[in-house]
């Protein structure tokens, strides 16, 4: 409806025509003053309530570009995340309450989602001004945000025990290749952040289970040359017996017999006969000589002796014959008879040889002493094969080392402490001690390769584990999946910069192995990622462009604490090295958390802020209180461990509104 003045003419065209009329009237005066004020009160009404629609309407826009780049995923600005801009801009503007209509919010990409830009209008109606032809005004707004990131090192300390390889409830996924989907596009959302900047961004990883895998990081020196395991030895038994090897010079002599004689039967020598027995005697001839009668021959035969010596026998035998007479009455008459007498001359040559004989010492196995055993690793720590006679039988197996280590000395103390000014208490426990180097005459100072390979836990012969020596019965706990080696993640990394390739080959290498130690992981994440310990010339490299570095140490777990006091790790062989507890067992994994809690202290104490998820887990009171504040997550789906990822990334990152 249009407003008129005097005469009917409209009010600017009579506030006009007053201007214009000098004849003296006062009144008319005073009502043009008090239009004109009036004019003047009505359009700072209106505009203030115009300014103060447009401060509500870019503070609701700023917000919203905020919310939807935060919801900016691996997807990009995709439905869900240009949904979440829209409801945050709906939530913070009430356009009834602003008094305004028409309100129009249109959030935009033109990079993917690396930079969410909205433009918003509404409609307010003027309250005074209208009375001077304005009726509306149309309030319009742009804004920005974008996610950059700084120079930042973020080190992952990432459980790979055994339990990572199951699949995820009701799918065909495994635990382990959902969080190296995550974890790659972790690396995805930070590399788009910081696509066309000069941000310096560096990862480190920290597989750990039993152990941690660190020898190719650590100089050959911050390692022992000799070394305590719980092993076996084998124990030969001695044994001595003569060997024959053959016969001596032989030695001859000989000897001969003959055999006993016989005779053959008579035969009529002569046809005289003799009237007397001693005529005829005395007619007969005499008897001839022995003599050869036809061939000899020979055998041989070999014997032992009653001394032991070999005695071959070479026996020739000639038969022999003699004739003789004899006289025999027949009738009235007396003849002459002859037969022939035989005998056999043996002859006997002997050859006479001693034995000879060689001693041999045999040295058998005969059975294992499992023990603590001094090895040698000099060589080892160094990856060169090294041989110990530990193989089947006591024969010599040659092993190299994987690169995971047992920790130094500590103290089996209960609980643990850190603090800023007084460092981890008790004292002495150099396995929780983040920063300081090796000590080079002090082993107490250095690390250990662990040699799994020749670890052996001991049981009596009931089976009941055993601190004492034992001969025969003992065993390992091996890795069946890996070729039955000891249970060993795959290498760390210290902080360095990766191309997607890099990253991507790396992450895809974990694999799950072994028992739940989270405070070996936790300690050597700190020791990667701490600015004042033995990487700390790569910590504190400075970045090309000068400014300051942002540290981050993302922990994920799937499960609790749980110590396996029979397998090869980071303190030995817990229940015989007994360098955790006094006996082997009790309060072992209360004890483990306990050096957690004080190993995360010393970590936050750096300024390095620590992130813990919980994969397919509760957090326990111990893990949440690793995390930094409004840092720990929980989840039991890939969804939900890839959204952690993502979130921390834009944490990590610094989202901002950029007009």
């Amino acid at each position: 409806m249009r407003r008129f003045g005097q005469h009917g003419a409209p009010l600017p065209m009579a506030v006009g025509q007053l201007a214009g009329d000098t004849a003296g009237n006062i009144l008319p005066l005073a009502a043009l003053s008090m239009l004109v004020l009036a004019g003047l009160v009505g359009s700072g009404i209106d505009m203030g309530r115009t300014y103060r629609v447009q401060n509500r309407l870019q503070a609701s826009c700023d917000a919203a570009v905020l919310a939807g780049r935060r919801g900016v995923t691996t997807g990009g600005f995709d439905d869900t995340a240009k949904a979440q801009a829209v409801n945050y801009f709906n939530v913070n503007y009430d356009q009834t309450q602003q008094g305004s209509y028409n309100t129009v919010f249109n959030p935009t990409t033109t990079d993917n989602g690396k930079t969410i830009t909205a433009t918003v209008s509404t409609t307010v109606d003027m309250l005074v001004l209208q009375l001077f032809g304005k009726r509306t005004t149309t309030v319009h707004t742009t804004c920005s945000s974008t996610m950059g990131v700084g120079n930042t090192d973020v080190t992952f300390v990432l459980d790979t025990t055994g339990s990572m390889a199951n699949y995820l409830p009701n799918t065909t996924t495994t635990k382990i290749s959902a969080l190296q989907t995550a974890v790659k596009n972790f690396y995805t959302t930070i590399s788009t952040a910081t696509t066309g900047t000069n941000a310096r961004v560096r990862y480190a990883f920290v597989p750990y289970s039993s152990t941690v895998n660190v020898g190719k990081l650590l100089k050959p020196e911050y390692l022992v040359d000799k070394m305590n395991v719980q092993s076996r030895a084998p124990v030969f038994v001695t044994t001595t017996t003569q060997q024959f090897q053959g016969w001596g010079t032989p030695v001859n002599s000989s000897s001969s017999a003959y055999s006993n004689t016989s005779n053959s039967s008579t035969s009529l020598y002569s046809s005289t006969g003799y009237s007397t027995s001693s005529a005829c005697t005395a007619a007969s001839p005499a008897a001839t000589a022995w003599a050869n009668n036809g061939s000899s021959s020979s055998s041989t035969s070999t014997t032992t002796n009653g001394s032991g010596q070999q005695v071959v026998t070479t026996t020739t035998s000639q038969p022999q014959r003699m004739t003789q007479y004899t006289c025999t009455k027949s009738n009235t008459k007396y003849y002459i008879y002859y037969y022939y007498t035989s005998r056999t001359y043996y002859t006997y040559a002997y050859a006479t040889s001693d034995p000879i004989y060689k001693t041999i010492t045999n040295t058998n196995f005969d059975h294992w002493d499992y023990k603590q055993v001094n090895y040698d690793v000099s060589q080892f720590k160094k990856f060169v094969a090294t041989t110990t006679p530990t193989g089947s039988n006591g024969t010599d197996q040659s092993t190299t080392w994987s690169g995971c280590i047992e920790e130094r000395q500590t103290v089996s103390e209960p609980t643990f402490a850190f603090s800023s000014i007084t460092g981890i208490t008790p004292t002495g426990a150099n396995d929780l001690d983040i920063d300081t180097a090796p000590v080079a005459d002090d082993d107490s100072t250095k690390w250990a390769p662990m040699w799994g390979e020749v670890a052996y836990y001991r049981t009596d012969s009931y089976g009941n584990v055993s601190n004492a020596l034992v001969t025969n019965y003992g065993g390992q706990l091996l890795d069946s999946n890996n070729s039955n080696k000891p249970y060993c993640p795959v290498a760390a990394q210290t902080l360095q910069g990766m191309t997607s390739g890099q990253f991507t080959s790396y992450v895809n290498t974990l694999t799950p192995t072994g028992a739940t130690y989270h405070d070996i992981g936790m300690t050597w994440g700190a020791r990667i990622a701490s600015p004042d310990g033995i990487f700390k010339s790569i910590v504190n490299d400075p970045p090309a462009n000068g400014g300051n570095v942002a540290r981050h140490v993302i922990f994920m777990t799937d499960g609790i604490m749980e110590p396996n006091q029979y397998v090869s790790q980071a303190w030995g062989i817990e229940y015989l090295d007994r360098r955790i507890t006094d006996d082997g067992v009790t309060d072992d994994a209360t004890r483990h958390a306990s050096r957690l809690r004080a190993v995360c202290d010393a970590i936050k104490s750096k300024g390095i802020r620590i992130w813990v998820i919980g994969y397919t887990t509760a957090l326990t009171s111990d893990l949440n209180y690793c995390a930094s504040a409004n840092s720990s997550y929980t989840t039991s789906t890939a969804s939900g461990i890839n959204s952690a990822f993502q979130d921390i990334a834009k944490q990590v990152g610094e989202l901002r509104v950029t007009q």
